[in-house]
């Protein structure tokens, strides 16, 4: 068994903002798995698929993003899976908007919600990073990646979404 997890915030406000760009993902390869979100266990919603004969569990933590770790420390658990089992997406200020990169392990840089789950479960786990690029000059980061993604934008995110799930499938092989 696999776990996919998608990095977001939880709420319609939130649906289309740099930080939920692991959520959006997550949400691509469910269509392409045909599977939907229908189910909360662990503090995550989660979505059933198999992919070539794997059985893949998709997750969006409903935890506050800082908590993330605790969904995905239940979802290891409960699944009986290894942090090598686990692939976790989010987005990265320090990778240029609409880049991505792989890593099989690491610490969990500036991001709050990498922080904790590397915190609870040791950094021994792939990951695939979004870039979102850095916030303007002057502009908060918080606020930056809470905002929401300009139209003009929209396409340059529409694709690293598309890579980063592309990504994910060849991880999975």
């Amino acid at each position: 068994m696999i776990i996919i997890v998608g990095l977001g915030n939880v709420g319609d406000r939130y649906a289309h903002t740099y930080h939920n760009l692991g959520f959006l993902t997550a949400e691509c390869l469910a269509l392409r798995f045909n599977a939907e979100f229908i189910k909360k266990e662990c503090d995550a919603l989660t979505a059933h698929a198999e992919y070539r004969g794997k059985k893949v569990i998709l997750a969006k933590p409903q935890t506050m993003m800082n908590l993330s770790g605790r969904a995905v420390q239940k979802l290891l658990k409960f699944y009986k899976c290894e942090p090598k089992d686990l692939l976790v997406i989010f987005d990265d200020i320090d990778i240029e908007k609409g880049k991505i990169k792989f890593k099989e392990r690491g610490s969990g840089g500036t991001h709050n919600g990498m922080r904790d789950i590397v915190f609870l479960i040791d950094e021994e786990f792939p990951r695939i990073k979004v870039g979102c690029g850095r916030p303007p000059e002057g502009r908060d980061l918080a606020s930056f990646v809470l905002s929401q993604i300009p139209k003009s934008d929209r396409k340059v995110f529409a694709s690293a979404i598309e890579d980063a799930a592309d990504r994910a499938e060849a991880w999975l092989e």
